[in-house]
């Protein structure tokens, strides 16, 4: 399956879980709730990933966690916060680069209509 092919399904279940759920809750709430319904479907989904660091020559356990990695292709961020920044993008678009990854979606569960808080976030390699 491709990047894409992936994107629309992670996508299809985002919107499943904000039409359940609505805007106004917690992170945590959305990410359990979107892992639930990416496993339902059957795909590979790990959550709460950690992301070491290499800095020159030595290796950082840094802290960094990707909320969801699906088929081990998109990274998929959550927020639920007002409104998505430039540093959220750039906060995905690194995820990508340590990860080798070519596809983020940057979803933000606080919002009325789901399609405002979606983004995708391409790293070019």
């Amino acid at each position: 399956m491709t990047e894409n092919e992936l994107s629309s399904i992670i996508i299809g279940a985002a919107i499943e879980v904000h039409t359940q759920l609505g805007p106004g809750l917690l992170e945590s709430v959305y990410e359990t709730c979107l892992y639930y319904e990416l496993k339902e479907i059957g795909l590979k989904v790990e959550r709460q990933v950690d992301l070491p660091l290499k800095y020159k020559k030595i290796f950082l356990e840094t802290g960094l966690r990707l909320d969801l990695i699906v088929q081990d292709k998109v990274i998929v961020e959550l927020k639920a916060v007002k409104e998505l920044c430039d540093v959220h993008v750039a906060q995905t678009l690194t995820y990508l680069k340590l990860t080798n990854l070519k596809l983020g979606l940057l979803i933000n569960f606080n919002e009325v209509r789901l399609k405002h808080g979606l983004q995708r976030v391409v790293n070019n390699l």
